[in-house]
């Protein structure tokens, strides 16, 4: 490593940081109108729109992400920031990555705050450091008052009180503080948990929790240990840190989604937990749009988890890579930065052996619960306890199930990468910040000097259209929305009529099927009994033998699934080319929309304007699944029983009534063991055909649910930030109309601040040009 050259390139970027913190504190002194956009009409929808760079809620957002960078660059630290949805497996990553459990899992949001996980070399045992602790403290007190006054079971109404919310409301009844320190898992696993329960608590009792007390990262959560996978490694100049971020909307708090964005905004780089099963969904294209905002100014990594399942019809590793990067991320993402992996394996695999090789063997699976579910995944359901004697076997089996979790790769390609450059990460980042600033400073800096130098009358001309513009942008908005409203409802309906054909052609090709020749040559085949009902059509086989039974189960299963299988994949494209095609549409229309207002202002204030896009989640085979197999396990019962008395159906087979809503129904409808195996085919058939009745209402309804929360959602921020950038000009340009009207002497003041603003700013934008320059060329020098 270039020990001195990163050494003379930190103090570099941190000068230039310094510098960009004293022309941002210059910036603040200027006349202004102080524009607050919490005063703007529609304050609600722009809650989570980021503001405008050098506005005062901005100007604030530049400081704390310019303090930010100033801090890593002092400690040389990349913060790898991890984001994710609720259930797509972010916390088991995060084990996988450090090697041990340092989060722990429930089936609710566990990311309320933000938490860092420091790799520190030497601490076996995790420790979290929580010295900001007095918010929550506080909180704790109001709650308490709250609480004293508060029916048990009325709040059992609004909220789930399991034990550890049992276990928290006791604690607060008690004056209980938050220690600052926790050592060792269980108690760190305490601590997050009564934070992420403090959460909904909160929101059930409508106190507001402090967020805002936790927007800068030196506030949060820190958690110290080794990471088992970087433990041995030659000890590096830079330092690794991951950053687990909250999930969009996680825990039923919408603001969190601002959290989010600024707690990416100031990464050194990203990795986002995908949902192999979940991929083109609602809360997975939320993560993708937050991520895609950062992408410019961070390298962007993807795990994709959950890979174990992975069937034979499923996307395979490249498809999967090439389906997030073109389709998905359009194209911000590289495919040889996207990891198909299994995170529940790697991070069962890393333990086993890392306890293999301190201990000597494994822990009783009834001390260490992790232990079941390693030997599950790594010997198979029938596992017996006394199978983890056998280390060798044992030891075996964990690098078996390590190998297919394919967590190797993103180990070495990205955690050993991290940590072999990551001061080279944190300078990078630093660089990228900076050069955003400075170009938005220019930006601003510009205006207000133009806005002192134009004509008194051009610039009231250029208020008064700007005001004509936010009019305009008001009535376009309502036009707009009528004629999405309209598209979106023809293309509902044309996919509605799509669906009613393959409806009919699915039932059609299962009744052919069922009715003419295939189940009598299945029938004749098997030497079985083939009997009719009164329509004369097909209604039991019976069978002599069990085994033939199991057979022509089978031959009747493949026959449909090769149907229902085709359907599947007609319906899938279908879908997705008619809202490809929607998407694009509705694009269009916002852009045609706004281009006269766009054209206006970059005509007469030479400002560039936004450009809209709504994303609609994709269809994919994963999501459109007849799920037909349940339909045919255990259909063939091994009991005999007297003639006349029908088999009680077995816990398997109750299991898939319970699925099929309805209880009071089992296999034994179907086949019924006296001296032969009896095959109800014709109540198969009809419950095939209910199947895929249910399967179209379903896909039916999720179109509808998807495309409206993708129209609302987008239209909603698109026309926020066009209004918020459109106000925040119309300030502007009032700021320097109030200047104007004061003394010559006070305008030329703050004419020649601005210019030395200005040539500052241009000062400072050169050389993190050169400095992101010099960085790159290090790490391509790096590179094998």
């Amino acid at each position: 490593m270039h020990t001195q050259t990163i050494f003379e390139l930190s103090q570099e970027a941190e000068r230039l940081l310094q510098l960009s913190l004293h022309n941002l504190q210059a910036l603040k002194k200027m006349p202004t109108a102080t524009f607050d956009e919490t005063s703007l009409p529609g304050t609600a929808e722009n809650a989570n729109v980021l503001p405008l760079h050098f506005s005062s809620r901005g100007v604030e957002a530049q400081q704390a992400t310019l303090h930010n960078e100033l801090r890593k660059i002092t400690r040389l630290e990349m913060v790898l920031a991890i984001v994710g949805t609720m259930k797509a497996g972010k916390s088991t990553t995060i084990n996988a990555i450090v090697g041990t459990e340092v989060l722990p899992n429930r089936n609710r949001p566990m990311t309320a705050l933000p938490t860092l996980i420091r790799h520190t070399p030497g601490q076996k045992e995790p420790v979290l450091h929580f010295s900001h602790v007095g918010p929550i403290d506080a909180l704790s007190q109001q709650l308490q008052t709250r609480l004293f006054k508060y029916d048990r079971e009325k709040l059992a109404q609004k909220l789930e009180i399991d034990k550890d919310m049992a276990g928290l409301l006791d604690r607060i009844a008690q004056g209980n503080a938050f220690d600052k320190h926790y050592l060792g898992a269980q108690p760190i696993f305490h601590c997050l948990k009564s934070l992420n329960d403090l959460v909904r608590l909160s929101k059930a009792l409508d106190v507001d929790f402090p967020f805002s007390a936790y927007a800068s990262i030196e506030h949060i959560p820190v958690i110290e240990v080794e990471f088992v996978h970087l433990a041995g490694l030659d000890k590096q100049l830079g330092q690794l840190t991951l950053l687990d971020t909250p999930g969009p909307n996680e825990a039923g708090q919408p603001h969190l989604q601002k959290m989010l964005s600024e707690q990416l905004a100031r990464a050194s780089a990203v990795l986002a937990v995908m949902d192999y099963t979940q991929l083109k969904s609602i809360s997975d294209e939320e993560v993708r749009r937050a991520i895609s905002a950062v992408g410019r100014s961070v390298p962007l990594y993807a795990l994709v988890n959950k890979f174990d399942q992975k069937d034979r019809n499923s996307d395979d590793e490249e498809q999967v890579r090439a389906l997030i990067s073109g389709t998905l991320m359009k194209g911000q993402i590289n495919p040889t930065q996207i990891f198909p992996v299994s995170s529940m394996w790697g991070y069962l695999a890393n333990r086993a052996r890392h306890e293999l090789k301190s201990q000597g063997r494994l822990p009783h699976p009834q001390d260490q619960r992790w232990v079941q579910d390693f030997a599950e995944a790594a010997l198979g359901r029938r596992w017996r306890t006394a199978d983890l004697d056998d280390i060798e076997h044992i030891h075996h089996a964990a690098n078996l199930l390590w190998e297919d979790s394919l967590f190797e790769q993103p180990i070495r390609k990205l955690l050993h990468a991290a940590h072999a450059n990551a001061s080279l990460f944190a300078l990078r980042s630093a660089s990228h910040k900076l050069l955003n600033y400075t170009q938005s400073a220019r930006e601003y800096l510009d205006f207000r000097y133009q806005g002192l130098t134009v004509a008194y009358e051009e610039l009231e001309h250029n208020i008064t259209r700007l005001e004509e513009d936010m009019a305009l942008l008001r009535t376009s908005q309502e036009r707009v929305r009528d004629e999405i409203a309209h598209e979106v409802e023809e293309a509902l309906a044309a996919a509605e009529t799509f669906l009613h054909g393959q409806q009919f052609e699915i039932v059609e090709a299962i009744d052919a099927w069922f009715h003419e020749g295939k189940l009598v040559r299945i029938a004749r085949d098997s030497k079985a009994d083939l009997r009719l009902n009164a329509g004369l059509t097909p209604d039991q086989l019976i069978l002599e033998d069990e085994g033939q039974a199991q057979i022509v189960i089978s031959k009747i299963r493949s026959g449909c699934e090769t149907i229902l299988l085709a359907a599947q994949e007609r319906i899938s494209r279908g879908l997705a080319l008619r809202f490809d095609e929607l998407e694009h549409t509705l694009t269009r229309s916002l852009n045609d929309t706004m281009r006269p207002i766009e054209t206006r202002i970059k005509e007469e204030l030479n400002h560039a304007g936004f450009r809209a896009r709504i994303s609609f989640p994709a269809f994919q085979p994963s999501t459109l699944n007849f799920n037909t197999r349940s339909l045919f396990t255990n259909v063939i019962s091994p009991e005999d029983v007297p003639a006349g008395q029908a088999a009680r159906a077995s816990s398997v087979r109750e299991t898939v009534s319970r699925w099929l809503n309805n209880p009071s129904w089992g296999w034994d409808d179907y086949v019924v063991t006296r001296t032969r195996y009896v095959i109800d085919v014709g109540s198969l058939h009809q419950k095939l055909i209910n199947h895929i009745a249910h399967f179209c209402e379903q896909i039916r309804k999720a179109l509808a649910a998807q495309v409206d929360v993708s129209v609302t959602a987008g239209m909603a921020t698109f026309f926020a930030e066009f209004s918020l950038s459109l106000a925040g000009l119309q300030e502007s340009l009032r700021d320097s109309l109030a200047i104007r009207q004061q003394n010559e002497s006070s305008v030329l003041a703050l004419r020649q601040h601005l210019q030395h603003c200005i040539r500052t700013a241009n000062w400072i934008h050169e050389d993190a040009r050169l400095l992101r320059d010099d960085i790159q060329t290090l790490f391509a020098a790096d590179q094998p």
